[in-house]
This record gives structure tokens, C-alpha cells and sequence, in this order.
């Protein structure tokens, strides 16, 4: 039985931001299992994304509940990894969890109750084998119950010792204000908050990055590469092989117009004029803001993996190249 060693110099490969006004550094680069790392996966393909990117300084594995599919499987998934191969590096790892989406019937399944919080977040460790998990996410708010509740529930999740901070995801910026100065009337503040954001998908520009830097919260994006819209992967057609063309996925084929189509090729020409991808200008293009303390990737094999976090190695934009990408997605 072979057992996985990392690569002793793997924290010279990659860069390390502090999050927000906390003492935790987090690479630029983060790998988030929602998809790739279900039971629908290739189970011996996930472990060995999970595996590189650990040699290639990746220190934080972002989950929920609900990621899969089927729900639950990734974070399942993630456990045998984490059991059997990076147990003793478990002080050098980052790993978070969420819960706010559909999970189990009847009323206490979905949502942001305290009942549902805390159940699932139970049922999360259990699913990874963990007493803790370093981040513990509110997936997203609740029209219903009251916010001092789910707040209150993150606030119980720290002191119980089940997580050892807390952040709020898909909240809005005025939510994100209210629900930060509650955390902190409760002495647990806010580290960070999960936001989708990519060059398709800029909502967060209006003024929660602005309320993350006021209130001192730290920032990773998720679908930065607005689910493989933001590669070279579909500038001609669609693979068979795609996100968009499996039955299971968010990505659907209608998605991809001719329209989105013409605006991602012409992204592409300023990506080949800096000498990137399009992915990795994608990912860059997101990084180049201070405000921003980590980008959360997927991958579907590690050759993908790697291709993305070549995305560091130039993360300086022209003026002129920002005014050029403007105007396409301005159109």
C-alpha cells in the first residue's frame, strides 16, 4: 500500500494572503471539491488532483454539505483521502465546510435555522471524520428566519468548538453589513466571505467588496471561470467530455450562445497577448484586486490543476489591457 508524501519545498510553489484583519493566511489559489469529487467521480482521479495540489502548496479544501453528487459524497470522499493519506498533515490544512441548501427532508433540511446549522454541520464532520473544521460557512441566507438566529447558530458552532471561524456566503452587501456587526456583538467575527464572482458575473463590484474591506473580511471567489465559460474549452463547440455536456451539471448547452461565445474568443486574444490561457487571465483578472485574498478553482485532472495556477505567474494588468477587456464585456 503506498502511501502519499508531499513534497518537502511544496509551500515555495504558490503565494500566501492574509484574510481580512484575522491571522490566517490563505494561498491565492484555493481547490474547492463541488465538483469532480462526487461518487459520480473517478475516485482515484480526485485523489490525485487533491494530492498535487497539496505539493503545489494548495493548503485550503473548500466543501458543503450538498457537494457531491450525490450530496454529502465529496465530503465522504475527502475523508478516506484525508484518513488514509494526509492525517498527519492535518495542522497544515485549511478545511471548510458549508450548509444552507436542500439536504434532508421535511422543514429542518435547507436553510439557515440553528436546528439545521447545527445538525448539518454534525453530520459534515461526521461524513470527514473531523472534531473541527477551520471554517464553518452560512451557503446562504435565509428570507425567513431570523439573521441574529443563523448568526447566532455560527456563533454556538465556535464556541462549541466545532469550528474555528466562521464566513457567510452568496450574501448581499447590505445582508453581509448586518450580519458582521451581529457576529461581533457575539465576539465571533466574520473571516470571510464566499461570493461567485468572475469577468461574466461582476454583481460583487457594486459595493460588497467594499464592505468587505471596511469591515476587515478576507474574500475567495468561487466560479471564477464562470464554470469552464472562461477557458479555451468552448470557443469552437462543446466536447463531449464538457461540463456543459453532462446530464448532472449546472452548465447547461443552452448557456452557450453565439453571443457568449464571440466575447469569450475575443477575451482569448488579449489572454494569448499576455501569454496566458484564458483561464489563467480568468483567474488573474480576479487576483489583480487587493480586496481579493483567494480564487477557489476546480479541476477535473490534474493537468487542468496545474494549468490554473500558472495563472500567478503574471497577475499585473496594462491599463490598456484592462481597458480592452472592458470594452468586450461591456458589449
Amino acid at each position: 500500500m503506498n502511501i502519499y508524501k508531499p513534497l518537502a519545498n511544496r509551500y515555495d510553489a504558490i503565494k500566501y494572503k492574509r484574510c481580512g484583519n484575522s491571522g490566517i493566511l490563505l494561498p491565492q489559489v484555493s481547490l474547492g471539491l463541488w465538483h469532480n469529487f462526487g461518487d459520480v467521480d473517478l475516485f482515484e482521479n480526485s485523489q490525485e488532483i487533491i494530492f498535487r495540489a497539496f505539493d503545489m502548496g494548495i493548503t485550503h479544501f473548500d466543501l458543503a454539505n450538498n457537494y457531491g453528487p450525490p450530496p454529502g459524497s465529496a465530503e465522504e470522499n475527502f475523508c478516506k483521502i484525508l484518513k488514509k493519506h494526509l492525517a498527519p498533515y492535518r495542522d497544515e490544512l485549511i478545511i471548510s465546510s458549508k450548509a444552507g441548501y436542500y439536504m434532508w427532508p421535511g422543514p429542518y433540511g435547507e436553510w439557515g435555522s440553528k436546528k439545521y446549522l447545527i445538525a448539518s454541520l454534525d453530520q459534515s464532520l461526521q461524513r470527514m471524520g473531523l472534531d473541527y473544521v477551520d471554517i464553518f460557512y452560512s451557503h446562504r441566507p435565509d428570507p425567513v428566519t431570523p439573521l441574529e438566529e443563523t448568526m447566532g447558530a455560527l456563533a454556538q458552532i465556535v464556541r462549541q468548538g466545532k469550528a474555528l471561524y466562521v464566513g457567510l456566503s452568496n450574501y448581499d452587501a447590505e445582508t453581509t453589513r448586518r450580519a458582521t456587526e451581529i457576529l461581533n456583538s457575539m465576539n465571533t467575527p466574520c473571516l470571510i466571505h464566499q461570493p461567485r464572482y468572475s469577468m461574466l458575473d461582476r454583481w460583487v463590484e457594486d459595493s460588497l467588496l467594499d464592505v468587505l474591506e471596511e469591515k476587515g473580511i478576507g474574500c475567495i471567489c468561487f466560479s471564477p471561470l464562470a464554470q469552464g465559460l472562461l477557458t479555451d474549452k468552448y470557443l469552437k463547440n462543446i466536447p463531449g467530455n464538457s461540463r456543459a455536456a453532462k446530464p448532472h451539471g449546472f452548465l447547461q448547452k443552452t448557456t452557450i450562445t453565439p453571443e457568449l461565445r464571440k466575447k469569450v474568443f475575443k477575451l482569448n486574444t488579449v489572454a494569448v497577448r499576455r501569454g496566458q490561457s484564458l483561464a489563467q487571465m480568468a483567474l488573474a483578472w480576479i487576483l489583480k484586486d487587493d480586496r481579493v485574498t483567494s480564487v477557489l478553482i476546480g479541476a477535473s485532472s490534474v493537468g487542468q490543476l496545474e494549468n490554473s495556477l500558472k495563472c500567478l505567474n503574471n497577475t499585473t494588468f496594462a491599463s490598456e489591457e484592462l481597458d480592452d477587456i472592458e470594452k468586450i464585456l461591456a458589449v
